[in-house]
């Protein structure tokens, strides 16, 4: 068993970026610049947002937070996306999801400049991605392919089964898994809560990417030896043994599923790190309208 270490690669890819944007400034050129948009106070995004502030000073982008509280109007929060759309200096921007429920996110994100959208989650970005061409694609799914690759995981023709339906992980993963190249090529299965013989369909992947949001769902019984394991479970349980009171728990079950995984990655520091990093990479291709112009 080989333990996917999504710190180091993420830290890697660091480096490869900073270098980058070291270049791009030593050339006269112009610093990517990256806007997070921030509602309320929701502890998850909080964290989440400072480290991309913090990922953003190291890489050498320039950042900009915008707060609002959680009773922003939905209007005032449109005209804030409008302006980013607009200011020049601003290559990519994100609004922190999840938004207070008076806010339609759906409508936020239709709003947002596809071109800016580097957490590509517009459908135009969705639907290019979905066919193959050139777009943002959103970041957890980026991340998670980046393992696959830098482990030279082999994919095709591998049954990949993916658990879990969201727009932000699972449509996303599955699609890219079933793209013609690597890492893609695989025969895809998506299982959902509606699914009825899950246990049946996992024992007969290659690869599973468990993305349902159930803390310690796989279980050992549930997988077959040398079966590879991607992780994207971070459901946040209670916990006596650590200072903030809880900790993060990944959708498998670790102890059972990993003697027999070929690879599998932990939870914290697997997806995780990848997610950011990969937010950052969207940012220098956004900077560099490498995607468009």
């Amino acid at each position: 068993m080989q333990l996917i270490d999504g710190k180091a690669i993420s830290a890697q890819m660091k480096k490869e970026i900073a270098e980058e944007v070291a270049k791009i400034k030593a050339e006269g050129g112009k610093t990517p610049h990256l806007a997070a948009v921030l509602v309320g106070h929701d502890g998850g995004s909080e964290t989440y947002v400072a480290s991309k502030v913090r990922t953003c000073e190291e890489v050498g982008f320039k950042s900009s937070l915008i707060r609002f509280e959680d009773n922003v109007s939905e209007e005032e929060l449109l005209a804030c996306v409008e302006k980013l759309n607009k200011d020049a200096d601003v290559d990519g921007f994100i609004v922190q999801l999840p938004l207070p429920k008076h806010i339609s996110e759906q409508k936020v994100i239709e709003a947002i400049d596809y071109r800016k959208d580097v957490d590509g989650f517009h459908p135009i970005n969705v639907g290019r991605m979905s066919i193959g061409l050139p777009c943002f694609v959103s970041a957890t799914p980026a991340g998670i392919l980046e393992l696959l690759k830098r482990y030279d995981i082999p994919t095709q023709g591998k049954h990949c089964v993916v658990l879990g339906r969201s727009n932000i992980v699972g449509k996303p993963v599955a699609n890219l898994m079933m793209q013609k190249g690597y890492p893609g090529d695989a025969t895809v299965t998506v299982c959902h809560s509606r699914t009825p013989n899950i246990k049946e369909i996992c024992l007969s992947a290659d690869i599973i990417i468990a993305a349902l949001g159930v803390p310690e769902f796989l279980k050992g019984d549930m997988v077959k030896e040398g079966v590879v394991v991607i992780d994207v479970g971070t459901t946040r349980v209670p916990s006596t043994e650590t200072k903030s009171g809880f900790r993060l728990k990944g959708d498998v079950t670790f102890d059972e599923v990993a003697p027999k995984a070929s690879y599998i990655t932990p939870v914290p520091g697997g997806v995780g790190p990848m997610t950011i990093i990969s937010l950052m990479r969207n940012t220098l291709l956004a900077g560099k309208k490498e995607i468009y112009k």
